[in-house]
C-alpha cells in the first residue's frame, strides 16, 4: 500500500510564508522568524545559536505525529538554501529530494540530499525510496502550489503562527484552483495552531 503525500508549511495569519526581504541567511525575511517560534520552542534570532526541532509540548506532538510515517521528503532549492542546507546534513527522516534547475552543484548523496530538476522526477524517486511510507512536500510556496494543482497531495498540514506580517511571500499567491479540504486534526499551542487537512477528491 502506497503512503500518503503530505504537504506541510508554516504561514502567518494573513497567509505569508516569509516576511519581506527574505534571502539566504534571513530565509524567513524581516520579522519572519516569528513564524518558526514553534519549531525552536520559543523566540530565536538569525544570529543566535539554535537547534532545529527543539520544539516541545503540543508543537512536538504535532511534529512527531506528522513525521512518524515519513519515508522521504521533497523541498525547493529556495528552502534548502534559506536553511543553509541544515548545516550540510539532512535532519529529516529518509532522503530529501531538492527540486532545482541547477543540479550540477549537487552535494554528496551521503549528506542525505539529492538534487532533481522536476516535480515529477522528485515524486517518482521519493515514492520509490519511501517504500510504502509517506512522502513530505515542504516549502517553498511555489512547490506546494504545483503539487496541489497537479493533484499529488493527499494531506495538507498548515501551521498558523499568531502573527500578521503584512508582506512577504504568500502561500497561495496566484493560485486559482478550487480545492476541497476536510479537517483531520487540530493542535493548538501558544506558538501556532496546526491543522491537518485531508484533500477531498
Amino acid at each position: 500500500m502506497a503512503g500518503k503525500v503530505i504537504a506541510g508549511i508554516t504561514i502567518s495569519v494573513d497567509g505569508y510564508i516569509t516576511g519581506p526581504d527574505d534571502a539566504p541567511g534571513r530565509g524567513l525575511g524581516a520579522g519572519g522568524e516569528r513564524l518558526h517560534y514553534w519549531v525552536f520552542g520559543g523566540p530565536w534570532t538569525y544570529e543566535a545559536e539554535r537547534e532545529f526541532g527543539s520544539m516541545d509540548g503540543i508543537d512536538k506532538e504535532f511534529y512527531d505525529d506528522l513525521t512518524a510515517g515519513l519515508g522521504t521528503g521533497i523541498c525547493g532549492r529556495g528552502m534548502y538554501e534559506a536553511a543553509g542546507a541544515w548545516g550540510g546534513t539532512n535532519p529529516f527522516p529518509g532522503p530529501l529530494f531538492v527540486l532545482t534547475h541547477r543540479i550540477e552543484d549537487a552535494p554528496d548523496p551521503a549528506t542525505g540530499f539529492t538534487f532533481v530538476d522536476s516535480l515529477a522526477e522528485a515524486l517518482e524517486q521519493a515514492r520509490a525510496e519511501a517504500d510504502g511510507k509517506d512522502v513530505s512536500i515542504a516549502g517553498g510556496a511555489d512547490l506546494i502550489r504545483q503539487a496541489l494543482a497537479g493533484g499529488h497531495v493527499d494531506q495538507l498540514a498548515l501551521s498558523i503562527s499568531p502573527v500578521v506580517l503584512g508582506g512577504g511571500k504568500r502561500l497561495f499567491e496566484g493560485f486559482e484552483q478550487d480545492v476541497d479540504l476536510e479537517i483531520d486534526r487540530v493542535y493548538a499551542s501558544q506558538w501556532a495552531t496546526h491543522i491537518r487537512y485531508t484533500i477531498k477528491r
